[in-house]
């Protein structure tokens, strides 16, 4: 099945998680090769190979010393080393003039560490260029050693930090299962003890107090975990990588349930108690934001992977997003709530987006959550109003219901225009009217 015969995906715009991801291309050509009868590959210079290979070039001049500039053997400047591993790239074993096969920081090669990373440094030693082949990657870049100094190759793309990954543990975190206090907290809150179990939540004590421990987890293993004290206020662990609070419940699902609510202040998030309120209503295929909502949505177009900071974690979890067919977004219903389901479904595709309207909490307002529909109106609510959910609009496409009020103003004629012109004859004007419908031959 090709893109434009998907029955989902039949238009013109790039969405970020397809399931038709094409490998990415370059204007330089990184691999001049063909193959042979034999099944080898033979490289620029005319030699076999029967794998990836580096192109050599001979004579290499050394490069010129700059003020400063320390140049060793291999005639790469220590500052060029430095650049590329401030973006993760280990160019130790590189040399000038050849094309290198490396593991790329940013995919670290997928399930079969590949070393799907080119890298090209120039023959005089003062830049370098490389990009990522895998398909789900094709991350791209290039660098220079000095300051005023010029490059061979323009480069390609901003280049960004590559930012190391803490590891951690429960034991070295000092996670306990909660405490009395906790489970009553819950309890309150409609959660319960069975739910709280399944989803592994902790307490850990911080500065003489208890606070709760929302362990992040992929395949099991811990990732991230964020704290919530008796202020409501909340905190991650540094350095850690960002994922979807519950991955491990979307694995495979066909249909996923996305959750976030905040406080109001855009600081402080709370999607963990919302999916462990979804759970109780009966639907475990549901995950939460670590981060809070914007303020507004972003006029900008959307930026490439490696400068999407602020939504990496859906980058993180692509290989599971990708999979769904359905994504019911259960945001607030309040503006900041509303921007960030527009900023999810921006990049998750709007076609297989819903999205969840809230029901009346009195004559005023509305319910602002999963959880504060659980507590008030009980699981089975929760789970209508979940199961209510309607497509995401999207420009161009209307629902019939839309009309309605529309439909019943003209049969009742309040709108005014509804009577039509005369036919001349006052008594069949009672019975027939003539539409006002213009017809150009």
């Amino acid at each position: 099945m090709t893109p434009s015969s998907h029955p989902r995906l039949s238009h013109s715009r790039r969405l970020i998680f397809s399931a038709f991801s094409s490998k990415p291309t370059s204007r330089f050509r990184i691999f001049a090769r063909k193959n042979n009868t034999n099944g080898s590959l033979r490289t620029t210079n005319g030699s076999l190979s029967n794998g990836f290979s580096s192109v050599s070039h001979a004579n290499i001049p050394r490069p010129v010393s700059q003020v400063g500039v320390e140049i060793p053997e291999d005639n790469v400047p220590i500052k060029l080393r430095q650049k590329m591993e401030s973006v993760g790239i280990d160019s130790n074993l590189c040399r000038p003039g050849q094309y290198n096969g490396l593991i790329c920081p940013m995919c670290k090669g997928g399930d079969s560490m590949e070393k799907s990373l080119s890298l090209f440094i120039t023959q005089d030693g003062n830049s370098a260029l490389w990009t990522c082949f895998r398909a789900k990657c094709g991350w791209r870049g290039s660098t220079s050693a000095f300051a005023d100094g010029k490059s061979t190759y323009r480069q390609m793309s901003q280049i960004p930090k590559v930012k190391q990954i803490r590891k951690i543990a429960e034991e070295s975190l000092e996670l306990e299962p909660p405490c009395g206090e906790l489970l009553s907290y819950f309890a309150e809150r409609m959660i319960s003890r069975e739910t709280l179990q399944r989803n592994s939540v902790m307490q850990r004590r911080w500065n003489d107090e208890i606070v709760i421990a929302f362990p992040y987890r992929r395949n099991g293993v811990l990732v991230n975990c964020k704290y919530r004290d008796i202020n409501k206020k909340f905190w991650q662990e540094k350095d850690t990588e960002k994922i979807l609070y519950g991955l491990d419940d979307i694995k495979d699902a066909s249909d996923i349930i996305i959750v976030v609510s905040h406080d109001g202040t855009l600081l402080f998030v709370e999607g963990e108690m919302d999916k462990l309120s979804m759970e109780e209503a009966g639907f475990r295929n549901c995950v939460s934001v670590p981060d809070g909502a914007p303020a507004t949505v972003s006029k900008k177009e959307l930026p490439s992977e490696e400068q999407d900071t602020k939504y990496q974690y859906l980058w993180n979890c692509k290989e599971y997003l990708e999979k769904a067919s359905r994504i019911i977004l259960a945001t607030d219903g309040d503006p900041p709530g509303q921007a960030l389901a527009e900023e999810l479904a921006r990049r998750l595709g709007r076609e297989r987006c819903w999205r969840v309207r809230w029901p009346k909490k009195n004559d005023v307002g509305y319910f602002k959550d999963a959880n504060e529909v659980l507590m008030y109106m009980g699981p089975g609510l929760l789970k209508e109003v979940i199961e209510n959910a309607e497509l995401y609009p999207i420009q161009g496409l209307f629902n019939f219901r839309d009309y309605f009020d529309d439909i019943d103003s003209y049969y009742h004629r309040t709108l005014g225009y509804e009577f039509g012109a005369s036919t001349g004859w006052r008594c069949l004007d009672q019975l027939y009217n003539v539409s006002k419908v213009f017809f150009i031959f």
